[in-house]
This record gives structure tokens, sequence and C-alpha cells, in this order.
């Protein structure tokens, strides 16, 4: 099983695949997660095994543990290409997020004005008022859409709100207007997956199948986002059976986005 929780509220740099290096902002507590989905590839393991003790950071104390390490890394002159929000679950459910993604901003004007304000998000909150607001605020509005596949995502993502639905969210990226990035896994395998009674299934969860390839290909044609992502497993996952997409494979669909007449990127 891997773990890998994120200190709180600041943590890194770590260079990223796809973005640079990165100082990472986690909203949510250092020792366990809260997140609305419980994706069975995440590194940061499956919510049910780290339940945290902690309440999320104040803003005051996110904006004072920002200063203080961009501060130390101006002093190195070791700045960051981007100021990314991600940690142990989804940034957009900490209540303060406008005012946090409002300060973050003035620091970064402060000390690093070079640097990209990102967000990582499952975009299971993206058509809230006040998230919307922050996010066509940041510079890399990132948001998540592995399939349009209901039945997919209640495998792989496992929404913790049972009336998450896929169509609905694929309207709220729509809203944006552009103002975002597409970002989607894919990956293939037979997921080995115990339920509460202590039973096993095993799940294929291969979604580089064209009945999965085309109709996300269709939702991203109506999005039209500035920029789709796609990546694959890149670390060991909670949950055994998860294999890697090929470069072949990537570079295909990387291909078909393009295709579309938009900017895509793939990280193998």
């Amino acid at each position: 099983m891997a773990t890998e929780l994120h200190k709180s509220p600041i943590f890194g740099p770590v260079k990223s695949r796809r973005l640079g290096l990165s100082l990472g902002i986690n909203l949510m507590p250092g020792d366990g997660k809260i997140c609305t989905f419980d994706c069975i590839y995440c590194e940061c393991g499956l919510n049910a095994d780290f339940r945290p003790k902690h309440r999320r950071p104040a803003k005051e104390v996110v904006a004072a543990e920002l200063e203080k390490k961009l501060q130390a890394m101006a002093a190195e002159e070791n700045l960051p290409d981007v100021l990314t929000f991600a940690g142990n679950g989804e940034p957009t459910g900490h209540p303060d997020f406008l005012d946090i993604i409002r300060e973050t901003i003035r620091l970064r004007d402060t000390y690093c004005p070079k640097a990209k304000v990102t967000v990582l998000s499952n975009a299971t909150m993206c058509g809230k008022e006040n998230v919307r607001e922050a996010l066509m605020m940041v510079d890399n509005n990132i948001l998540k859409l592995d399939t349009v596949s209901d039945e997919y995502i209640r495998i792989v993502n496992r929404p913790a709100n049972m009336a998450y639905d896929v169509k609905k969210v694929v309207e709220w990226m729509k809203a944006y207007n552009g103002h975002c990035i597409v970002q989607t896994m894919f990956m293939k395998g037979t997921a080995a997956i115990w339920d509460a009674d202590g039973n096993i299934s095993y799940i294929d969860v291969d979604n580089l199948a064209e009945e999965y390839v085309k109709p996300r290909l269709d939702a991203v044609a109506e999005i039209k986002p500035s920029q789709v992502m796609i990546y694959t497993i890149d670390r060991e996952t909670p949950v055994a059976g998860l294999m890697k997409a090929s470069h072949e494979e990537l570079d295909a669909i990387k291909a078909r986005v393009e295709d579309l007449g938009i900017l895509c990127s793939a990280s193998y």
C-alpha cells in the first residue's frame, strides 16, 4: 500500500513532471486525508486508512507559513515555478479557499511574480460560486476528468457524494469558458478491491478502450479547455493490480486531442 501524506500547510518544493519546481500548499491536515474522491490510484492512500485527528490549517496559518517559505527560497535564490494547491485531499473543500487564493496571489506578486498559482482539483466542487470565483483568479485551474462514465468513476474515483453526476461536472467545466486545464489519468490492469465484509473483487480498470476515450474526447471538445494534460501511474498505488499506460497509448490519445485544436501534454 502506498502512502505519501504531505506536510501541512506547506510542503516541498518538489520537481513536478508537468509543472516544474513546485511549492506545495496543502489545505488539509498533515496527519490524514479529507477528500471528496477516494481514488484507487491516489498517492496519499485511501481515505479510510488515514482519518485525520487534526483540523484543516486556518487561512492565517497558511499565509504565514507560505510567506516564511517564500522568504527562505528567495534568500537561497531558488524561487518556485509554481505554487501548487494539492496535498492530502481536495483543496477547494477548505471553507476559506477564496480568501486563501487571494492572499496567495498577493504573496506570489510580492516574492515570486513569475510563478504560476496552480490548483489541482477533482472538480467535484467547481460549480460552487465561491470556488468558481477563486479558480478564475489562478493561472492554472487544473480540473480532473478521468472519464465520463459514471460506472467507471464509481469504481475508480469513488466519489463520497452518491449524487455525483459527471454530466453536471462537465457543464460546470464548460462555464469556465476555457479558463481550465482538463487532466486525465489513464491506466490499465485489474484492481484488487476489498469490500466492507472482507471480500475481494478483481475489476478491470482499463480506461484506454475506445468506449472510454471517444466520449471523453467529445466532452473535452464541449468544454474547450486551454489545455489537456494526460498522465499515467508514476508511483506505487494503494490498490494492487494497476498498470501504467504505455508511451504509445498516451501519444495516440494526445494526437487525437490536438486534432481538436487543443494543446495537450503527456506525462509518462
